[in-house]
């Protein structure tokens, strides 16, 4: 099971024990991913299309415990994705539909239904409970979230740029910020800061999840500071190594050259201690020295060999 199909397991058992709270999470569902069927005699059918059945089992759940309203199920096969099932939930009875879409304030007084199933400034979302409860089941109705081990992505799509902006302004009362984008024919509100998704579990209420997220975050975090750690280590001992190997090609050709005998004593010390300990550090190779140098002091010699060894090379080029 995906880290999305466990949130929305874990949203799916998550109920609201606040009749309000509960049509303000139905009418999330309802705008998103519903639809209303109208008969010749203007009779009302609710249809509620979903590929999760943990989805269709939360829908069902809602309408019973809210309006106590015993909704049919089917299934079939979604005839464009092959194996995938597309699980409808309806609500047949006109009185029932009628409740439905009273209640959640998708239906006018004058008996007019919004848009697209518009709830752009609708009421059911004005208490900050309602709007968890609402965030709770627009991400249940066409939500996801990317595997968090491999990247940090929440989306929930939405069919008008309406519904994506209401999404968009709903999660900035608490403080989180999506940001739109259009994808095909779809308005899809995201977020992509691994903290702000850790901020949106919390609202919808999915603590399960947000655990789980906050390990994956905090080991990825380790991972990353170890792995850099490592680099700068790596990088440093290669610019030791380079160092080293320079050195000692500057000694040999002193020694090839002008000869350890020209060298003041100190230098000529230092030379010595190089090629027999190549792989030593500064600390070890003044350790190593009589009477001991420090690793300034020894770091001060080398310099000098090496200067010395250019100005040697610098001659010879000269004279040739």
């Amino acid at each position: 099971m995906s880290f999305s199909a466990r949130i929305k397991e874990e949203l799916s058992r998550q109920m609201s024990p606040a009749r309000h709270c509960q049509i303000a999470e139905i009418a999330a569902i309802l705008s998103l991913c519903g639809g209303i069927q109208i008969s010749g005699d203007d009779r009302y059918t609710i249809k509620i299309h979903t590929e999760n059945v943990t989805v269709a089992r939360k829908c069902f759940t809602l309408l019973k415990k809210t309006f106590n309203i015993e909704a049919d199920i089917s299934i079939r096969r979604n005839a464009h994705l092959g194996k995938n099932r597309v699980y409808s939930v309806c609500v047949k009875q006109h009185e029932d539909a009628l409740r439905v879409l009273k209640a959640t304030k998708l239906l006018s007084e004058d008996g007019e239904i919004g848009e697209n199933l518009s709830v752009v400034g609708n009421v059911v979302v004005q208490n900050p409970c309602c709007r968890r409860a609402f965030l709770r089941g627009a991400f249940l109705a066409s939500g996801s979230i990317s595997d968090p081990e491999k990247f940090y992505h929440f989306e929930i799509v939405c069919a008008t740029e309406s519904k994506a902006r209401q999404i968009q302004s709903i999660m900035a009362t608490f403080d989180i910020e999506a940001k739109i984008v259009m994808r095909k024919r779809y308005y899809v509100a995201y977020i992509k800061e691994g903290s702000q998704i850790v901020d949106m579990l919390n609202v919808m209420e999915a603590h399960l999840s947000l655990m789980e997220l906050e390990n994956i975050r905090i080991l990825k975090e380790m991972r990353g500071n170890v792995n850099r750690q490592v680099n700068c280590e790596t990088a440093n001992i290669n610019k030791t190594v380079s160092a080293a190997v320079k050195q000692i090609n500057d000694i040999v050709f002193i020694r090839d050259t002008a000869g350890f005998e020209s060298l003041p004593p100190g230098l000529a010390q230092i030379a010595r201690a190089r090629l027999e300990k190549p792989e030593a550090t500064l600390k070890e190779l003044g350790e190593d020295l009589e009477p001991p140098v420090g690793k300034s002091g020894v770091n001060h010699r080398l310099r000098k060999l090496c200067e010395l060894a250019e100005r040697l090379r610098e001659e010879q080029g000269a004279g040739q």
